[in-house]
């Protein structure tokens, strides 16, 4: 039986990427997001990831259709960026709920079964913006900053279970976010870019795909950066 996959956040963009490479590695996936699409060939489920009871009702439809989740992929985030000075409080704690409660609330759902299984991989999706900070967005890069320690705490905790716990640090993607970059915004990022140029959502599905392998077996709590070296250093 092919091991079951869930990926929350997977409806579009890097989730997606996601979702669709680890079913083209065999794997049995399912996609969680608000509003419970997923492309054909995938289970489709409902999950809001600032509600303990929307996790783990998302949790028991994939239980119930494709058996315990064994690899576990946090891509749900949002954005609400503004200067330190002009953000409201709201702003911050909904960013932090989101990014990196949600991630917990996911975690803690699917460390169930993985306890029992004693194996299962955990990956969360964080950012470059992690280590490096960026005017604006302050909200954003301390809820994914906040990911790293909470994988790297989950890695020595769920280690001796079998159970690793990776992060995936992506840079400027393409996706509909960044669609919406003026041209002038978008070479002034890109000007940051040891390559010179966007990663494909497909290149971060291939380190997620990476560590939900067999491969990365005895790789955990650690960072891996796709970036085009922006975050190099940090």
């Amino acid at each position: 039986m092919s091991r079951s996959a869930l990926v929350i956040g997977g409806s579009r963009g890097i989730g997606l990427a996601v979702a669709q490479r680890l079913a083209a590695d065999g794997a049995t996936v399912a996609v969680a997001s608000r509003g419970g699409l997923a492309p054909e060939g995938l289970l489709g489920v409902e999950c809001d990831v600032t509600s303990g009871e929307s996790v783990d009702a998302a949790f028991t439809a994939v239980e119930a259709a494709q058996g315990p989740v064994e690899i576990l992929v946090v891509n749900a985030g949002i954005t609400r960026d503004t200067l330190l000075l002009r953000m409201a409080e709201d702003d911050f704690a909904a960013t932090l709920d989101t990014n990196l409660t949600g991630a917990y609330r996911a975690a803690k759902r699917a460390a169930r079964g993985m306890l029992r299984a004693k194996h299962g991989r955990l990956i969360f999706i964080s950012s470059a913006v992690a280590m490096t900070g960026e005017s604006g967005q302050a909200n954003y890069a301390a809820s994914k900053a906040g990911l790293v320690g909470f994988a790297r705490s989950l890695a020595r905790e769920l280690g001796p279970r079998g159970i690793t716990s990776n992060v995936v640090a992506p840079g400027l993607t393409e996706t509909d976010m960044t669609a919406a970059l003026t041209e002038t915004q978008r070479e002034a990022l890109l000007q940051r870019v040891p390559l010179g140029r966007m990663a494909q959502p497909e290149e971060i599905a291939a380190a997620v795909s990476f560590l939900a392998g067999d491969a990365a077996s005895y790789v955990t709590g650690a960072i891996l950066p796709v970036d085009g070296g922006a975050g190099m250093g940090h």
